[in-house]
């Protein structure tokens, strides 16, 4: 009889174990039921900022094009024009081709100017030449309104369309020895204004035959042509 107390104690450890083993097995499970995220569930989680709206791409500038001219800009037509300054000491003649000028001042005695440049598709103009000479003027329908300053001052002047054989015209050239060089501007009313230079000296031109564009210098024909750019 004696001998049964340790059996029941070894019975006993052993029931406690299975016990153990049980409550174990069912402290695992509620675990995976109830605690932190079982394993392979990681990807079910929300990642990192999941959930808010991706930022749209914000669209660079295009660059800005460079105006460009119209196709119906173009520069004033080719023209010729001639008239007298305001005080009507004087007189100019411009000749227009694509976009380029070039004018002639003179008061037929002993000033006379020769200056070029660029006509804006306005009509605008803004012609040099030496001596600081200058001619700033503006094309309207047919005619050009402006002002010249030469070494005899500042003169207001409009010149109108020209038609042949009005408009300007030049001679370079030698005779008897001397360099020639002469001006002439026919007006629309057939009066001239002209200076010819013999070796740099001024002096009034004699009278143009427009419809050969010769003149007499000294009892020797020169010959002059029509002035472009």
């Amino acid at each position: 009889m004696k001998r049964s107390g340790p059996l029941y104690t070894l019975l006993a450890g052993l029931l406690l174990a299975l016990f153990m083993l049980s409550l174990n097995a069912t402290t695992g499970t509620g675990s995976s039921s109830y605690g932190g995220d079982a394993p392979g569930t990681a990807a079910s989680s929300p990642a990192t900022g999941q959930g808010k709206p991706s930022p749209t791409p914000t669209k660079s500038p295009t660059p800005s094009k460079s105006p460009s001219k119209s196709p119906d800009e173009k520069p004033p037509p080719n023209a010729d024009y001639a008239g007298r300054t305001d005080d009507d000491t004087s007189a100019v003649s411009l000749s227009l081709r694509d976009g380029k000028a070039i004018a002639y001042y003179c008061d037929g005695r002993d000033t006379e100017s020769w200056l070029k440049g660029d006509v804006e598709d306005d009509g605008s103009m803004r012609l040099t030449g030496k001596h600081g000479a200058k001619l700033t003027g503006q094309l309207t329908g047919k005619r050009v309104r402006g002002t010249v300053d030469a070494t005899d001052g500042r003169h207001a002047f409009t010149a109108a369309k020209a038609v042949k054989p009005s408009g300007l015209y030049r001679a370079t050239t030698e005779v008897r020895g001397a360099k020639l060089d002469g001006g002439w501007i026919v007006l629309p009313d057939g009066s001239q204004v002209g200076i010819v230079k013999r070796d740099g000296k001024p002096a009034k031109a004699p009278r143009l035959d427009p419809r050969t564009g010769t003149a007499r210098v000294d009892g020797d024909v020169v010959t002059a042509r029509p002035v472009t750019p």
